[in-house]
């Protein structure tokens, strides 16, 4: 009987935690991770605010209500994952989760990706061959 495995993160750009800190792209991410979570604060827990208020003031409430800026925020902070991984800006959500599961299903294999992380060209084939519900091959 085969031990059901964890699993596995979706992967980054690059090897987790071996991101070059001078390359663009990383910073690009940095930034814009940094930006969002620094608005999102500053909504969180205005200048101010007595208790009322900040109970009010919960992620569930700022998400239910998507002000412009939060909806900016996370669209700089896609973007700038999408051109870490090289992918266009106009990718359909479907067509990223597919992209994903073959990266993390390639990784796990201990293959190398058919899917572009830097020059924006990916391949097609949607999630590595592995059809829903089986299991892919242990290397």
């Amino acid at each position: 009987m085969r031990t059901p495995q964890p699993f596995k993160p979706p992967p980054s750009p690059g090897s987790p935690g071996g991101e070059p800190a001078d390359d663009p792209r990383v910073a690009a991410i940095r930034t814009a991770a940094r930006e969002l979570v620094e608005q999102r604060d500053r909504w969180l827990n205005p200048e101010g605010a007595d208790a009322a208020m900040l109970k009010q003031r919960t992620l569930t409430n700022l998400y239910n209500q998507r002000p412009t800026w939060l909806d900016l925020a996370h669209k700089k902070l896609d973007r700038a994952v999408l051109d870490a991984y090289g992918w266009p800006h106009d990718i359909a959500d479907e067509e990223i989760l597919a992209r994903l599961l073959a990266l993390n299903l390639e990784r796990a294999a201990g293959q190398p990706s058919t899917h572009s992380t830097s020059s924006g060209q990916a391949s097609s084939g949607g999630a590595g061959g592995v059809a829903r519900g089986e299991q892919p091959a242990e290397g």
